[in-house]
């Protein structure tokens, strides 16, 4: 007997049954069946024949959506990255530190680009920044008042009691 034959694995079935449709229509039959045949419209059908005219099979690869284009543009970035590495001085800016809000308008008044908080912590989380608070602290802290209120009472260890051991009947 001879040995199975291997099937191709760089496809996928979302671009094999785009495939089928194709095939259809290449076939002989209308986009009306090839549109039963991969179960979509007829509208999606006439987008796979523009890929598939367009590109060939590897049109009808699998794509990603391409999302929606930043406002940003990479001036943009490197002057707020410099503006986040120098921080804000108090009396220009009126922060002791930097907020996403902050940023926000800091970015309308010098360059009119208008973003919103959202959108700019995505910017920033792309760029490799990260939020970060510090805990707070009391002006009048100090250490060894620290170690006095500290709960430290010693761990009560006992050890379980045994279950009998159960008996097959």
């Amino acid at each position: 007997m001879a040995a199975a034959i291997r099937l191709r694995e760089d496809l996928n079935s979302g671009q094999v049954r785009r495939l089928l449709a194709i095939a259809t229509i290449l076939g002989g039959g209308g986009r009306s069946e090839a549109a039963k045949v991969a179960r979509v419209t007829l509208q999606i059908i006439r987008e796979w024949v523009l890929r598939f005219n367009a590109a060939g099979a590897a049109g009808l690869a699998t794509r990603k959506a391409p999302g929606p284009r930043t406002i940003l543009d990479d001036r943009h970035r490197w002057a707020l990255e410099d503006i986040i590495f120098t921080g804000p001085m108090p009396a220009v800016h009126g922060v002791v530190r930097w907020r996403i809000i902050d940023l926000v308008q800091w970015l309308w008044d010098e360059l009119d680009v208008s973003i919103s908080k959202q959108a700019l912590g995505h910017e920033l989380r792309t760029m490799g920044y990260r939020k970060l608070s510090a805990r707070p602290r009391h002006r009048g802290q100090r250490a060894d008042d620290i170690a006095v209120f500290k709960m430290s009472s010693a761990p009560v260890w006992r050890k379980s009691a045994r279950a009998p051991p159960k008996v097959r009947q």
